[in-house]
């Protein structure tokens, strides 16, 4: 295959999100075919890649890609944060085999959303691991095949056009159909000094060796300055000997400085070098870099007493998670007893940063380090996940301490017996509380969290006072507390409001594992409160395709999913929960979305224990509601506690009396319970009149938000009285084009417009008009409910005489419902 072939190959690859990595040795033309399938990508290109020097900052080939700091403290996220701003463009990451672990960790998480495509140099030093993660997450891997003849002759004469053909018959032959090589050993052949030997140049390696003697000294100097560089560096940094280069065509400008033509040209060259010029080297290097490069610069050779200086006055400059990286490098050189102030101000930046494990790793030393590094460890533990071992480290911390830091000795102390034992939380509460008259803010906001997990009076404002606390982990924590208790108590609205200005707050101090939980959450909330399933599929949809912390990612399944099954797309939920459902929001969702498709036995089964809050009466509901449609025995109630609302509604269902009530307690709280508790009053009221009234309230609540399902489930019931009549006619001919059954089909699938005009092939403005159409042609108030119509105008088919249709395609018979409607 040559070259220009695998271009396209990988250009088909990539008409879709997937990872194809183009491997070959060193000059096979990586980089040459990278920049064809980079020219050729339909969107915008974002190109990065390793650098030898920088191989171990975190993030660095995804960062140089996107333009943007990224955080690589935490890979799920990192990949969120790359999705985010490639989405429907191609990322072209170079040189893989310099880039960072978290960019590698990261590649994985990007292929199921993006279009990725790399190069990656072999040989290489890339873990046995790591390559086959990539290679069981490449769409494609990719052997960069040599140079036919022609090729090679081509670019032979191309680089030394003065050379006959028997001249570059010899080279082309020697090369191999290595393009580094050709061009190589046709500028060595243009020099005059023709070719050598048959049998004399049979490696890349000692072409370009004898190619580089032949450069004045100043110049094989900044080539290797370059090597040891693995980045860009203006023509000042690189001396006289830069102008050679550019003649020589071995460097070009890449806006920000010059680079090498090939980086293995440039490594080469830094290889080339002695031990004790490579020393000289990486110290001039230091002398004229700065920061963390200036630094690294002196632990390669040898000065980590140099490198530490440099590294703490770089922190000093910094801050956020740069200042955290700087801190730890200097406490990491081998050799070098860091002050423990420092390991101090190391461990505060961390944690900051969000890398509790690195925090408690730098304060992990034989000789103690005093309380004040004993509750910093303790703090580390905690947010680790450890209380058990936050509890130990801060032990040693006698009553005696200065106050700030027997404070934090009690809060970690009460937050470790909350996590633990929540009875034990109460009674150490207590005695903080008396041992604190004014307690300072992290005391008290682990005292509101112990007050809110009993709900003891008072909780909400105190929780809400620590919300607004100025320190920002504690502001955070205790905000996301507030939210789950207000969840808890039914009382989404609330939830949504503190978790919008939270992930707000969040989003300006660039914390954006922490915005995304807040975004999240709030989707979920909002949905519950007023069911506006296009929204939340548009934005919860694009967090849940995405790599994100646990919480994030469950609520926002969980919206999506709920979202896409209340508007018909059944199919479409079951694929996003399958496998997901360990997140209680999800697990819920699941249930109720097995119930909605007609399958009860699915939906009665209850899973782990329900606990208490609003999820286990939720929880309580559709096991109901499963047993009333499966007509089996009501299960017994199990939660200990319920929110008023889910109590009263597991009340009407125990008694089989009371729904309409119910259905007002619903009323500002979640809108989708209000409609199915009007539901149950219409389908078990005896009375024909009330049963229609509550029908025709749950059909209009639910046509207006969009919740399809539950309303043909309300229409169902009034066709049992006899009641049938157009809610949703369409307004004009309603067959669709095959185009915008494409563009509602993959509405169906949760992509968003941006996405979809990227499959197509055209622009998100035409992707509108055709959505638009589509709703307008099926009656559809939504773009969701238009989706779920449109999949009923595929043809199914014929089902075999005698066999009914598998009850997982829900889609149809709900659509089916609507049809029968409109006669």
């Amino acid at each position: 295959m040559a070259q220009r072939d695998l271009a396209g190959l990988a250009a088909a690859h990539l008409r879709r999100p997937g990872l194809v990595v183009l491997t070959g040795a060193p000059g096979a033309g990586r980089s040459t075919l990278l920049q064809a399938i980079a020219g050729a990508a339909a969107g915008p290109v974002f190109a990065g890649g390793g650098l030898a020097m920088l191989a171990t900052v975190p993030a660095l080939a995804l960062s140089r890609a996107v333009k943007a700091r990224l955080p690589a403290h935490d890979v799920p996220l990192l990949a969120e944060a790359v999705r985010s701003r490639v989405r429907g463009g191609l990322l072209v990451l170079d040189d893989l085999q310099h880039a960072d672990p978290a960019t590698l960790a990261a590649l994985p998480h990007l292929a199921a959303h993006v279009r990725v495509v790399a190069a990656l140099r072999t040989p290489h030093r890339l873990p046995g691991a790591t390559v086959e993660a990539l290679r069981a997450a490449a769409t494609a891997w990719l052997d960069v095949p040599a140079l036919t003849p022609g090729e090679a002759t081509a670019l032979a004469r191309r680089t030394a056009a003065h050379l006959g053909d028997a001249e570059l018959a010899a080279v082309t032959a020697r090369a191999g159909g290595n393009p580094l090589a050709v061009v190589a050993l046709a500028r060595d052949a243009g020099t005059g000094r023709g070719a050598a030997p048959a049998g004399d140049i049979d490696q890349v390696a000692y072409a370009i060796a004898t190619a580089l003697a032949d450069l004045p000294r100043a110049a094989r100097t900044a080539l290797a300055a370059l090597g040891l560089l693995g980045r860009p560096a203006p023509e000042a940094l690189l001396g006289a000997g830069a102008a050679v280069l550019r003649e020589a065509g071995l460097v070009t400008d890449a806006g920000d400085g010059l680079v090498p033509v090939s980086a293995y040209i440039a490594e080469t060259a830094a290889g080339l070098l002695d031990g004790d010029s490579r020393l000289e080297l990486h110290k001039a290097l230091a002398t004229l870099t700065t920061g963390f490069e200036a630094a690294r610069h002196l632990a390669a050779a040898g000065d980590t007493d140099g490198a530490y200086r440099a590294a703490l006055a770089a922190a000093d400059r910094a801050g956020g998670t740069e200042r955290g990286e700087l801190l730890l490098f200097a406490c990491e050189l081998p050799g070098v007893r860091p002050d423990p102030r420092v390991r101090l101000a190391a461990a505060d930046a961390l944690l900051a940063a969000g890398r509790p494990h690195a925090a408690a790793r730098v304060l992990t030393t034989p000789a103690p380090l005093g309380v004040e590094a004993d509750v910093l460890r303790g703090e580390a533990l905690l947010q680790a996940g450890d209380p058990a071992g936050a509890r130990d480290a801060v032990r040693p911390v006698p009553d005696a301490a200065a106050a700030g830091v027997a404070a934090a000795r009690d809060r970690i102390l009460l937050l470790a017996d909350l996590a633990t034992d929540p009875a034990l939380a109460l009674d150490t509460a207590e005695k903080i509380a008396a041992r604190h008259g004014s307690p300072p803010p992290g005391v008290a906001a682990a005292l509101a969290a112990v007050r809110a997990a009993h709900r003891v009076p008072g909780w909400e404002s105190a929780l809400t006072a620590a919300a607004g606390a100025a320190d920002p982990l504690t502001g955070r924590w205790s905000a996301w507390l507030l939210v789950e208790h207000l969840l808890a108590d039914a009382r989404p609205a609330e939830a949504a409001a503190v978790a919008r200005t939270a992930a707000s707050a969040a989003g300006e101090a660039l914390a954006y594992s922490w915005q995304t939980r807040f975004l999240a959450v709030a989707d979920w909330a909002e949905l519950l409160h007023a069911s506006a399933p296009d929204d939340v599929v548009r934005r919860s949809g694009n967090l849940s395709d995405r790599s994100l912390p646990d919480d994030a990612r469950g609520y926002a399944l969980a919206a999506t999913a709920l979202a896409e099954a209340d508007t018909g797309l059944l199919a479409a939920a079951r694929a996003r929960l399958a496998g997901a459902t360990t997140h209680p929001a999800a697990a819920w969702v699941a249930r109720e979305a097995a119930w909605l498709d007609g399958q009860p036995d699915r939906a009665a089964d209850p899973g782990p224990a329900p606990g208490a809050g609003l999820l286990a009466g939720l929880g309580e509901i559709t096991s109901y509601w499963a047993a009333y449609d499966a007509g089996t025995p009501a299960p017994a109630a199990a939660a200990a506690s319920l929110p008023p609302a889910a109590a009263g509604t597991v009340t009407a269902w125990a008694t089989g009396t009371g729904f309409t009530a119910a259905a007002d307690t619903w009323d500002g709280s979640v809108l989708r319970e209000r409609i199915r508790c009007l539901l149950a009053a219409g389908l078990l009221d005896t009375d024909p009149q009330r049963a229609v009234d509550a029908l025709l309230a749950a059909e209009q609540l639910a046509d207006t938000a969009g919740l399809v399902v539950l309303a043909g489930r309300a229409r169902r019931g009034l066709r049992r009285h006899h009641i049938q009549r157009d809610r949703r006619s369409p307004r004009s001919g309603s067959s669709l084009t095959r185009r915008e059954l494409d563009v509602l089909r993959l509405v169906a699938a949760g992509e968003p417009t941006r996405r979809i005009a990227g499959q197509l092939g055209i622009s998100t403005e035409t992707v509108d008009t055709h959505i638009r159409a589509g709703m307008r042609k099926l009656g559809a108030r939504t773009r969701t409910e238009a989706a779920a119509l449109a999949l009923t105008q595929l043809d199914p088919a014929p089902a075999a005489p005698g066999r009914a249709r598998p009850s997982g395609d829900a889609e149809v018979p709900a659509a089916r419902d609507d049809r029968e409607d409109r006669r």
